[in-house]
């Protein structure tokens, strides 16, 4: 083997290994929980769909539980033009008259059939090898008519009335995948055409599921999180925007949004910190708070870069314990990105900031700016008038942000006793 070809395993290895380790606390986490996967027909009829469900086998092999619901519109579309069935819509349902049923009843058997089938793939040297995924469906789901709206008769198009919960867990108590078709039944034995997306989040609402996922169209024009707040402003730019914010109103925590087109797309989400989709969910994905002793660990993460190359000066663990009161951190998904201190000098009527840091991953993405925002207005409540800062190395940047150079003797008496003169650092001072 060459040289070049060893430099080149040896890269992959190493970020792979990389892949692994920063993978490993959201593996830790999903472990055990409910997920409900939603995705669409033109995803079936995909060239990415057995790279999908290759990875929904990973899921379910790291006890991930998982109910997967799918799609058939534009299989029963198609269809109904080649057999010159016309099509109505009202309201964004199909009206499903029994010629549509008949269609639908067929290709929706026909498309389960197929996700069974490549489910039970498990050739050797493939992604389904010794995967031996146990995949159970069946009357799970009880509709009822949609009925007539705005004097539309909806015909067997239908809404769902009830989650088989028991049912469901049972099957995902003994490590089998339930697979939901777009059909309900109702108690008198009709048969109901019915909506994926309605039925994923019935489904997880039910199941208190940890996370609804729906995977279709691209999200181009979406930013990567939003509030509840922020989708209903814009619901009607995504097709599964309403049903992600229905079901973050009935207590889901997360509902995500995958391009179909995104080769990988559910593992990226869920595996990494800032995904590949659109996350949906009733408290902001990224906070700024106060810290606690628990985020020491994270703050000397953060730090120990830019100690090493003396950007702010080392502070020992027992000492950030000792001072975590004066600490602020931005958060997001449970790790620290961005950290502060506010030291106060009340008797001066100033404060200083300290130890600010941002993640390499977030700089220039405007958390610095909101961090110092923040630690500006707990120093205004605070009573103080104005902020000191010391710095070796981020001059320009305090500059830009209304900071102006002042000298060491304008610092508080206590301040200029402890200034380190090998570090030389520079004085700026902003006026609150």
């Amino acid at each position: 083997m060459s040289d070049l070809q060893n430099n080149e395993l040896d890269q992959h290895f190493k970020t792979t290994t990389s892949w692994f380790r920063a993978a490993a606390p959201y593996i830790h986490a999903h472990g055990g929980a409910t997920f409900v996967v939603a995705f669409d027909g033109e995803s079936i009829a995909s060239a990415g769909f057995d790279n999908l469900l290759h990875d929904l086998a990973l899921l379910n092999s790291l006890g991930i539980q998982l109910v997967l619901v799918y799609g058939a519109r534009m299989q029963i579309e198609q269809q109904c033009q080649q057999l010159n069935i016309p099509q109505q819509f009202h309201q964004g349902l199909r009206v499903t008259d029994e010629a549509t049923l008949v269609v639908a009843r067929r290709v929706i058997g026909e498309l389960r059939i197929e996700i069974e089938s490549k489910l039970s793939f498990g050739l050797p040297h493939t992604p389904m090898a010794d995967s031996r995924i146990r995949c159970t469906s069946g009357n799970l789901v009880t509709a009822r008519p949609a009925g007539i709206l705005d004097g539309v008769d909806l015909g067997h198009t239908g809404e769902v009335r009830r989650i088989d919960e028991q049912g469901i867990r049972q099957q995902l108590s003994l490590g089998n995948l339930v697979l939901l078709p777009p059909l309900g039944y109702s108690l008198t034995g009709e048969i109901f055409n019915l909506s994926a997306e309605a039925i994923a989040t019935a489904a997880a609402i039910t199941l208190q599921a940890d996370k609804l996922i729906f995977i279709g169209e691209s999200n181009d024009g979406l930013p990567r999180e939003l509030t509840i707040n922020e989708a209903q402003a814009m619901q009607n730019k995504h097709p599964a925007l309403p049903a992600a914010i229905n079901a973050c109103l009935a207590g889901i925590d997360r509902v995500h949004l995958l391009d179909r087109n995104i080769d990988g797309a559910l593992l990226q989400e869920l595996f990494s910190r800032d995904g590949a989709g659109t996350l949906v969910s009733a408290s902001s994905f990224e906070t700024t708070r106060r810290a606690t002793i628990e985020d020491v660990v994270g703050i000397l993460e953060l730090i120990q870069p830019l100690e090493q190359n003396g950007t702010v000066v080392k502070r020992s663990r027992e000492l950030l314990e000792r001072e975590i009161d004066h600490f602020t951190v931005m958060e997001r998904d449970g790790t620290v990105i961005a950290c502060a201190a506010l030291y106060p000098y009340r008797s001066n009527q100033v404060g200083e900031l300290a130890c600010m840091a941002v993640s390499q991953d977030y700089r220039n993405k405007g958390r610095g700016k909101e961090l110092l925002a923040n630690i500006e207005q707990q120093a205004r409540q605070m009573g103080l008038n104005a902020l000191y800062v010391l710095t070796t190395q981020t001059a320009h940047w305090f500059l830009e942000h209304g900071f102006v150079q002042t000298e060491i003797g304008q610092l508080p008496v206590e301040k200029q006793a402890m200034y380190n003169y090998q570090r030389n650092s520079r004085v700026f001072r902003k006026q609150l």
